[in-house]
C-alpha cells in the first residue's frame, strides 16, 4: 500500500474506529459479508482459501464495509479454525475494507495471545482490524475440551466476563500497580509508545461482542460496545437480543449509541433454481452437521439425490427458509424486510454454500442490486 493510500485508510477510520460504516447505493444499512472459508465436496482447503482471497478483494470493489472470519474447529467442511492466520493472508491482498474475527472465540485462548495476535493484525493493516469476541466453543465438548487442555470446556465459557476484561487491558496495557500482569506486555501494542523514541500507532482493535442469545447482548450493552447477532442460525432470538442491548446500553469511549450487526445467509442467482440447489445443499450440510456427522459440503448433484427423512425435511425447511435467497431482486426484497423488521445498523452476509464460483456471483449481484460502487 502506498504511503498516501495509508493516510486515506487511517483518516477514514479515525472518527468512529471503522465501527459505523456508510451505506452505499439503496442499500438500508452498510452491508458486509462473513466467511466460514467453506469446504465443498471435491475441493481442498487451498481452494477454499484462494475463493477467500477472491471473494474479499470483490467485497472491498464493490464498497462492502467490513470483512470478517469465523471459528470453528473439527469441521472438515470448515477451514477457519485459524482466524488470526486468514486475516494476515487477507490483509496482504487487500487495501482497504476492514478485516476482522466474526469470531474469536474468547474462552478457547489465552487474552494475552489474542491481544498479540490482533496487534498484530494492527500493525500489518494500521485501522483495519476488528477484534470479535464469542464465548461458545465453536465447536463440540471434546474439541473444546483438547483446546483449553480441560475436561471441564464450560469454566471458560462462565468465565467469559473476567476474560474479556484481561484482553481489554493487555489491549490498552492499562493494568493497575500491584497487579500480578502489571509487567507484562502485548506487543505489538501500546508500551511500545512508552518506551525510549517508541512511536505507537492511534488505532487499536476495537472489541465486538458476539451472541446468539441474551447473555453477549446485554454484556454488550452494559459495556458500551457494538454487538454482532447471529440471526442466520438463531433467528427466533434476534428482536428480543437487540431490543435487550439497546435497553442495556450505556455510552462508552468508543460508543455513544448503540450499534448492531446482524449475520444473515443470502444467496442471490441469476435463477432462481440455481439459488434453491445451492441452499439445499447447505441445509444437507447443516443436518449432518446436527445429527453429529459433520463432512464436507456436499455438491448440489448429492443434495438433490438424497432422500430426507421427514424430521429433515422438517428440519430443512425452516432452515432454508431463514436463507433470504432467489433473484437479485428477490434477495433485496428480503434483506430490507429484514433490516426494517430489526433495526439492524449494518447487515453481514454470509453464503455457506457448495459452489464458489454461485457465492462470488452472488455477492455481485447483491452489489449490483443495491447500486453499490462499480469494480
Amino acid at each position: 500500500m502506498a504511503a498516501d493510500d495509508t493516510r486515506d485508510a487511517e483518516d477514514r477510520t479515525s472518527d468512529s474506529d471503522g465501527i459505523r460504516g456508510t451505506a452505499h447505493g439503496s442499500a438500508p444499512t452498510p452491508l458486509s459479508v462473513l466467511d466460514l472459508v467453506t469446504v465443498s465436496a471435491g475441493s481442498t482447503s487451498t481452494d477454499a482459501l484462494r475463493t477467500s482471497v477472491a471473494l474479499s478483494r470483490l467485497a472491498e470493489s464493490r464498497g462492502f464495509h467490513r470483512y470478517w472470519v469465523t471459528e470453528h474447529h473439527s469441521m472438515p467442511g470448515v477451514a477457519s479454525s485459524s482466524p488470526a492466520v486468514i486475516l494476515a493472508h487477507l490483509a496482504a491482498r487487500t487495501d482497504r475494507i476492514r478485516l476482522g474475527s466474526g469470531g474469536v472465540m474468547l474462552p478457547n485462548h489465552a487474552p494475552l495471545v489474542i491481544a498479540e495476535q490482533f496487534g498484530t493484525l494492527e500493525a500489518m493493516a494500521p485501522g483495519r482490524i476488528d477484534l470479535g469476541l464469542g464465548r461458545a466453543p465453536g465447536t463440540d465438548g471434546a474439541t473444546a475440551a483438547a483446546l483449553r487442555r480441560t475436561d471441564r470446556p464450560d469454566e471458560g465459557a462462565d468465565d467469559f466476563p473476567r476474560q474479556l476484561a484481561e484482553l481489554t487491558r493487555f489491549l490498552d496495557d492499562d493494568f493497575p500497580d500491584g497487579h500480578p500482569y502489571r509487567r507484562i506486555h502485548a506487543v505489538p501494542g501500546p508500551v511500545q509508545a512508552t518506551s525510549p523514541g517508541g512511536v505507537q500507532s492511534p488505532h487499536r482493535p476495537p472489541v465486538w461482542l458476539l451472541g446468539s442469545s441474551g447473555y453477549s447482548a446485554r454484556l454488550a450493552g452494559l459495556l458500551g460496545l457494538p454487538f454482532a447477532f447471529a440471526h442466520h442460525f438463531s433467528a427466533q432470538n434476534t428482536i428480543p437480543a437487540l431490543d435487550l442491548y439497546r435497553e442495556s446500553f450505556k455510552p462508552s469511549e468508543l460508543l455513544s449509541e448503540p450499534y448492531a450487526l446482524i449475520g444473515v445467509s443470502a444467496l442471490a442467482a441469476d435463477e432462481e433454481r440455481v439459488a434453491r440447489r445451492e441452499v439445499k445443499a447447505s441445509v444437507l450440510s447443516m443436518i449432518r452437521l446436527r445429527t453429529g456427522r459433520p463432512g464436507l459440503v456436499p455438491s448440489p448433484e448429492e443434495a438433490e439425490a438424497y432422500e430426507f427423512s421427514p424430521m429433515e425435511l422438517d428440519f430443512a425447511r425452516s432452515w432454508s427458509s431463514n436463507v433470504v435467497h432467489g433473484t437479485p431482486d428477490e434477495v433485496r426484497a428480503g434483506l430490507d424486510d429484514l433490516q426494517k423488521r430489526t433495526g439492524a445498523d449494518e447487515l453481514m452476509i454470509t453464503a455457506n454454500t457448495p459452489t464458489a464460483g454461485v457465492r462470488l456471483r452472488s455477492f455481485e449481484l447483491i452489489a449490483d442490486a443495491y447500486g453499490l460502487p462499480a469494480a
